[in-house]
């Protein structure tokens, strides 16, 4: 078996994955589970880590080179060391739905606007259950609710920062560092596109005013030689 063909048949087992890691893992902060409910839950995000660490495993087997995909690969290695990440591999059904434009510059560019709002609001929301989930059990905590944790994932992924709540252990600071700089890179991407899309606008105009005066004087030069011809006569 070839890698692609491993990829094309796990692309929805591990989406599916994702999901079920996602909701066990939201279900378990957010309602402070305990007893056999939370055994419950503990049990589908192992059973859901395992399939991701099967599927790493098999792709580095499968890689025709396999030195260079670990190293251009890192981000699947992080999905399967820190379990946090793995939720993000539901981006992967952006992929499936329409193209948003018909030209291609234009699919590429709502493409990437629809992965940026699905990142960003997968990470806030995630930001905030990995907030509550190391905040909650310390003492004089400021964020113990899931409501306070989406309001300061909120603040913090738009850099507003208005103080009213604030991690205090390390993981916590550690997880709003992360949610900084995606935000930072969110706000980038943005601003990227929105400036490539009026770059691309300008140039299209400017095209068509060039096109018209080329044909402005190859009318102008059609009558002079009309009426070159006729004095000559």
């Amino acid at each position: 078996m070839t890698q692609e063909r491993w990829q094309r048949l796990t692309e929805w087992p591990l989406i599916a994955a994702s999901v079920l890691f996602l909701l066990a893992y939201a279900w378990e902060v957010i309602a402070d589970l305990h007893g056999p409910a939370l055994a419950a839950c503990e049990t589908l995000i192992a059973v859901t880590w395992s399939v991701f660490v099967l599927d790493y495993i098999v792709n580095l087997v499968l890689a025709p080179q396999r030195g260079r995909w670990f190293w251009t690969h890192l981000f699947d290695l992080a999905i399967v060391v820190l379990p946090m990440l793995r939720p993000l591999r539901v981006l992967r059904l952006v992929t499936i739905l329409a193209i948003l434009q018909r030209t291609a510059g234009n699919a590429i560019r709502g493409r990437l606007l629809l992965y940026v709002a699905c990142a960003a609001s997968l990470l806030v929301f995630v930001a905030s259950l990995a907030v509550l989930d190391v905040e909650r059990p310390a003492p004089g905590a400021h964020i113990t609710t899931f409501g306070d944790a989406l309001w300061w994932a909120f603040e913090t992924v738009t850099t507003v920062g208005y103080g009213d709540f604030t991690p205090i252990t390390l993981e916590g600071r550690f997880i709003a560092v992360g949610l900084m700089i995606g935000g930072v890179s969110l706000i980038g991407l943005i601003t990227a596109t929105l400036a490539s899309w009026i770059v691309e606008r300008v140039a299209e105009r400017d095209e068509s005013q060039d096109a018209a005066t080329v044909a402005h004087i190859q009318a102008l030069e059609a009558k002079i030689e009309a009426l070159t011809d006729a004095l000559g006569r």
